[in-house]
């Protein structure tokens, strides 16, 4: 089976996605930021690599660079939060197979992997698909509450909207697309 490096600042995220990779077969590394994850690819040299796009100090765009420079065939999947048309197209310029928006299942980074390198051997177009409005709103503000340590209160007040608004647009199940 590949290597995969996985590279994101969120512990429980990452680790929770290493489990479930070792589970399927595969052997993972992980890394916390960009200078960690530039000596696993240097000592390990992995087959894919599976990077957050914000993360502090440096971003995945400049783990994209650098990392292409080190291991020119690198397979290099760009998963984020703050996903948007812009930030894609960037990545995939840099040589990112494919750009995947969060929230994210095994499955979805799996077929990333085959279809960013198809798409990329075969020379075609890669298509990023737009979040709805709804979708959009919803990650937006889940990140919010998640910088708020699930603060209802000052999640609202980072959204200016009102407190009870808030919490009825949480009772709601997240849009499919």
């Amino acid at each position: 089976m590949q290597s995969i490096l996985l590279v994101d600042d969120e512990e429980h995220f990452r680790s929770r996605l290493a489990r479930a990779l070792v589970n399927r077969g595969y052997t993972v590394l992980q890394a916390a930021n960009v200078d960690e994850a530039l000596e696993k690819i240097r000592e390990n040299r992995p087959a894919w690599v599976l990077v957050d796009l914000k993360m502090p100090g440096k971003s995945g765009l400049d783990l994209l660079r650098e990392a292409r420079e080190l291991q020119p065939g690198l397979k290099i999947v760009v998963l984020t939060g703050y996903g948007s048309i812009a930030t894609a197209t960037e990545a995939v310029k840099l040589g990112a197979h494919y750009y995947l928006p969060k929230p994210v299942d095994v499955d979805d980074i799996l077929s990333a992997f085959e279809k960013g390198a198809t798409a990329t051997e075969a020379g075609e177009k890669q298509e990023f698909e737009a979040p709805s409005l709804a979708r959009a709103e919803w990650e937006h503000i889940q990140r919010v509450l998640n910088d708020c340590d699930n603060n209802i209160t000052a999640a609202a007040q980072r959204l200016g909207i009102h407190r009870r608004t808030l919490q009825r647009k949480l009772y709601k199940y997240a849009p499919k697309k």
